[in-house]
């Protein structure tokens, strides 16, 4: 949470209080001034306090504390102070000399109440996206023609093309662990022709698509979030709506039917690298030849393997960028918060797909697949 809002212009910077101004956020609330003071300009200052949601004696000391320091050096001017807010100030400026913070740590009961209603909120805020986009989805669909081809193609290139070495390299290094840890167990008991059944069930039905879904999300996902929060920051997302583009059909659309197209590709990508990995190991450490892995692989691994794990692709990629593009519109007007929603956006997103694998293990196990 931000409680400090800045607007810069060529001969002056607006400082905006937000959210709540208490005891329990005083430290939150420092280290965002002391941020502010560390890039401070010599201009004048408005500094705007109406937005201020709640405040207690303690937050207009540390008010009080920064605009002393600001006015021996700049012009400082506040404007949107209430009634109350001046009152409070008054009575601490006569009694300045007693004046002190102490700092409250908030009990669990607060911590618990606090992180209730943020989740609330956050879901809240889900729920009104997912309908903006189903909205935008819908639309896309009556009317195919306006679909951003050019777009769709662009992120095609730079979420799945550009991911390509990197998923070759951890496909290869995850099937090398594999199949030599395979290799040691499979020895004891004279089975080492099984390894290739391991090696091809596990990489195409659950490894390569985990493997993918998750460089994605630490790669691509990120880079969503990112750019949509550098557009909320630069207002172009404002600016957008102003001209009357919906910023779900133009930012949103284009970004999850690129992860549509691009994740089935790097699954069997990822399945092909990952097997040829094992396969390396199998002739190295119990040499097995690459004709009989193949032959022994061909019998092994039936196409339902190979097409569960393809199976997943869609959904794993519609809950990376989803959630990704979702983090992205959080993005408040300060370039810290970029970074905390970005961190969000990996975990969320590589959270929910394995819950995602999760569930889809349970149900192919329950009817016999």
């Amino acid at each position: 949470m931000t409680y400090l809002s800045l607007t810069q212009s060529p001969d002056q910077i607006e400082i905006t209080s937000i959210n709540h101004w208490n005891i329990y956020n005083l430290k939150a609330i420092e280290k965002e001034l002391q941020t502010f003071f560390k890039t401070l300009q010599h201009k004048s200052i408005v500094w705007n306090v109406g937005l201020v949601e709640s405040f207690d004696s303690a937050g207009v000391i540390l008010f009080r504390k920064y605009y002393l320091l600001l006015i021996q050096t700049h012009n400082v001017k506040i404007i949107g102070y209430s009634d109350k807010q001046k009152r409070m100030y008054d009575l601490l400026e006569k009694h300045s000399d007693s004046a002190t913070i102490s700092i409250k740590k908030p009990n669990i009961i607060y911590r618990m109440g606090k992180e209730s209603v943020e989740y609330i909120q956050g879901s809240r805020e889900f729920l009104e996206f997912l309908g903006h986009t189903s909205m935008a989805f819908i639309s896309s669909l009556r009317h195919p023609k306006n679909i951003r081809l050019k777009e769709m193609s662009y992120y095609v290139h730079i979420s799945g093309i550009n991911a390509l070495p990197i998923i070759a390299l951890t496909a290869f290094l995850v099937g090398l662990v594999i199949a030599y840890q395979s290799a040691v167990q499979l020895s004891k008991f004279g089975a080492d022709i099984f390894i290739a059944d391991m090696i091809g069930i596990s990489i195409t039905r659950e490894l390569a698509p985990m493997i993918s879904a998750i460089v994605i999300a630490g790669r691509s996902g990120s880079s969503y979030t990112a750019q949509i929060g550098a557009m909320k920051i630069t207002e172009e997302i404002s600016a957008m709506k102003t001209m009357g583009f919906d910023p779900y059909y133009f930012l949103v659309l284009p970004r999850i039917f690129a992860l549509m197209i691009a994740m089935p590709l790097l699954i069997f990508f990822a399945d092909v690298v990952g097997i040829f990995g094992g396969m390396v190991v199998a002739n190295i450490e119990l040499g097995i030849s690459y004709e009989q892995f193949i032959t022994r692989l061909q019998s092994a691994l039936s196409p339902t393997h190979f097409l569960i794990g393809i199976l997943k692709a869609p959904f794993f990629a519609v809950i990376i960028a989803t959630i990704s593009t979702f983090r992205g519109f959080q993005v408040s007007s300060n370039t810290e918060s970029i970074g905390h929603y970005t961190t969000k956006s990996v975990v969320n997103a590589i959270f929910f797909v394995i819950v995602c694998d999760a569930l889809f293990s349970i149900f192919f196990t329950g009817i016999g697949i």
